[in-house]
């Protein structure tokens, strides 16, 4: 695994994926990042970007957080809107400078799940105009596709070989798959090179057998720079933050580049 500058990444040649962790936009934190991602993938030019989930943090229909004093203020519009702004200046740059978008696609986190959850509880809400509704979150207007759940687990997209997922679940219980070498246990769960993000840590493992194939597992971190108010600074610093470049992506293998969100404020927070 490479770490490097953001200029360094555009040095190499070959198919390219960037994937762009969990960001979690709220309306209680601005979305410049959402700037230096759209800056990237004009000077990148990836041939295929992947939101793993968790754009839009849906703080309002949080319910761990309902019923306590900091669920106070809370509102579906201002999530709704904090993402669409997010999404905005993500996307800004590249159509701006009328180039080709990637291939790009959104995976439905947890987060944004979370309206489908009340709309099974209270259907009576879903509305376009005026109710809340998943397409609300106008993904299908910005990416070439959208994997929403299946059933009650993240829906899974097999790109060029390695499996996308916000999350993989373990075994019949339907739980994500976690563990303290996350990466490791990819490899070993799956059949697939996979890469998923949720957890908010960075994880990486190589697994290569006797008959020399071999498989990348691949926790993809979290792309935030605020404290969540849920987690606090302590849990925070554990979550590394910032995006993945994979080159030369085929059959699953590839080679890993980690750009920080501090590489990517130095780059292009400025310009």
């Amino acid at each position: 695994m490479a770490t490097s500058s953001v200029l360094d990444c555009k040095e190499m040649t070959g198919k390219t994926h960037l994937i762009l962790p969990d960001s979690h936009a709220h309306p209680d934190y601005n979305n410049d990042r959402y700037d230096w991602i759209g800056k990237l993938i004009l000077d990148l030019k990836p041939d295929v970007l992947v939101n793993i989930g968790d754009t839009a943090d849906m703080a309002s229909l949080s319910a761990y957080d309902k019923g306590k004093a900091s669920f106070h203020g809370r509102n579906y519009e201002k999530d709704i809107v904090a993402h669409l702004d997010a999404q905005e200046r993500m996307w800004g740059p590249i159509t701006k400078a009328k180039k080709k978008k990637p291939y790009s696609v959104v995976l439905e986190g947890n987060h944004e799940h979370r309206i489908k959850k009340v709309l099974d509880y209270e259907p009576h809400l879903e509305g376009i105009r005026y109710g809340i509704s998943f397409r609300d979150l106008d993904f299908a207007s910005r990416y070439s596709d959208v994997v929403e759940y299946d059933g009650g687990n993240p829906g899974v997209i097999t790109i060029d070989g390695v499996d996308y997922g916000h999350y993989f679940v373990s075994g019949i219980s339907g739980r994500a798959l976690q563990s303290v070498h996350h990466g490791f246990a990819l490899t070993q769960k799956r059949f697939n090179s996979s890469t998923c993000g949720h957890s908010h840590l960075f994880d990486y493992h190589l697994l290569r057998d006797s008959s020399g194939q071999q498989r990348q597992g691949l926790v993809c971190g979290v792309y935030q720079d605020y404290v969540a108010p849920w987690a606090g600074k302590s849990q925070c610093n554990h979550w590394s933050s910032g995006v993945v470049v994979k080159r030369n992506v085929e059959a699953g293998n590839y080679d890993l580049q980690w750009i920080s969100l501090e590489a990517l404020r130095d780059e292009y927070g400025k310009k």
